[in-house]
């Protein structure tokens, strides 16, 4: 086994193909703002075709284009021959891709685009191809050579592919403004997703007890509300149901040690804690966790609490 001829052949595999995007960035002209023009002008969906390793790339460029503003799908060509040409519906825009033009898979669909006066962008290296000729805007690929040793399994061509439509997708974001909040509205089962979330949405789907207490209880039943709340704190409540004061492990360690176990919550807590609100964003409350050095904060509605936020939790639930 040669590992120096195997670490070179994969050296060479990237070059080909850097070599190959070098090529598709300076062929890139005014078709990507037509292109852009289409999709921007409909308020239906964006189809994206193809067959193979084409298709594998479609999955991906539909996937970026719907998690960043513009609603799209994918459509095997195949299925749309039986049936799902219904899914093109007039006012869509259809994205074909095809490095050789060639795909049989795609005449019915490029047949229906046309009858139908669906735009078709067009994604091969082509202009002369059936896929070329049959595109309303032509997104050209330069004709390179595939990374393939026999110069036959599709590399540099559906590298190619899907940089092109990585392009189109930024193209389409910057054009409507597309925010890191709405990205993150997205992706609402990410890191990034959860800390844009705010502190009420948090708390909604918790159903946890809240561990509250009021000012004039026993410190004997504070330290079993403490306990039995598993926050290593307690809220402090006066009679209205404003929260006034926490009291959490370390100041039970401190009242033990003044010799204040005879006394009231009120003696012992911690006044006007840091409280959060619940349009707070999640990443707003790691970061005052963080440099506060807080370990929890209650939630506050007009000063009443209505909900707990654990550094503990954040952590088991991949917030931090």
């Amino acid at each position: 086994m040669n590992h120096q001829s195997d670490q070179e052949l994969a050296r060479n595999t990237i070059r080909i193909e850097r070599d190959a995007l070098e090529q598709l960035e300076a062929s890139i002209g005014p078709s990507i703002a037509d292109a852009a023009d289409r999709i921007m002008a409909t308020d239906r969906h964006v189809i994206v075709a193809g067959v193979g390793k084409s298709g594998h790339i479609g999955q991906k460029i539909a996937a970026s284009l719907a998690s960043t503003g513009t609603p799209s799908f994918f459509l095997h060509p195949t299925e749309a021959s039986h049936g799902d040409l219904g899914m093109v519906v007039p006012g869509s825009v259809v994205i074909a891709i095809s490095y050789s033009g060639e795909s049989r898979e795609l005449v019915d669909l490029l047949r229906f685009c046309k009858g139908n006066n669906i735009p078709l962008i067009g994604m091969t290296r082509s202009a002369e191809s059936t896929l070329g000729r049959a595109s309303d805007v032509l997104l050209e690929m330069p004709d390179v050579a595939e990374a393939c040793p026999n110069g036959l399994a599709p590399t540099s061509s559906t590298t190619m592919a899907l940089a092109l439509g990585d392009a189109l997708t930024i193209v389409l974001m910057a054009r409507r403004g597309f925010s890191r909040e709405e990205f993150g509205f997205r992706h609402p089962g990410g890191k990034l997703g959860r800390s844009l979330q705010t502190a009420g949405d948090y708390i909604e789907a918790k159903t946890d007890h809240m561990p509250i207490i009021s000012a004039s209880a026993d410190v004997r039943d504070v330290i079993l509300a403490v306990s039995e709340g598993r926050k290593g704190c307690v809220g402090v409540i006066d009679e209205t149901g404003k929260l006034v004061g926490m009291v959490t492990d370390g100041d039970l360690r401190r009242a033990m040690l003044a010799g204040k176990l005879a006394g009231t919550a009120a003696d012992i807590m911690t006044a006007d804690p840091k409280s959060l609100g619940p349009d707070d964003r999640m990443s707003a409350v790691i970061k005052t966790f963080t440099e506060q050095r807080i370990s929890n904060a209650f939630v506050t509605v007009d000063g009443k609490p209505v909900g707990i936020i654990d550094m503990k939790d954040l952590l088991a639930e991949g917030y931090v």
